[in-house]
């Protein structure tokens, strides 16, 4: 059983950076693949990141893709979520979540293809 515990949301202004993190315990975190998804206020969770469990595949959502950078430190069992040039559409509730080794192209995206999930951190940029 794989605990998940994300961390470093706050609030930013327009065009700021932040880095989330994850923290992983109680699974070898290496044979995980892991995403980040959010969920903003009255929509549904959306995904936003992914990367392979080896570290050598990421995928992105459209809309972040060239501000935000998925990376992962298995000596740590900690994933990040580093964010950049942040637009107030980013605004949202950020979620990790893990699964045990690959996952097909075209589950990446999908959320019920993990088994595990954080608590979720609050992300917030104003304009």
């Amino acid at each position: 059983q794989v605990q998940l515990v994300e961390s470093g949301g706050g609030l930013v202004q327009a065009g700021g950076s932040l880095r989330l993190s994850c923290a992983a315990s109680g699974g070898t975190f290496r044979n995980y693949g892991v995403a980040w998804f959010r969920q903003a206020p009255g929509k549904e969770r959306e995904f936003v990141a992914h990367e392979s469990l080896s570290g050598g595949t990421s995928y992105y959502l459209d809309s972040v893709k060239g501000r935000f950078t998925i990376s992962r430190d298995n000596a740590k069992n900690t994933v990040y979520l580093q964010m950049n040039s942040l637009k107030p559409e980013d605004t949202a509730v950020y979620y990790c979540a893990a699964r045990p080794g690959y996952l097909r192209s075209s589950d990446y995206y999908n959320e019920g293809a993990y088994n595990y999930w954080g608590q979720g951190t609050q992300v917030t940029v104003s304009s």
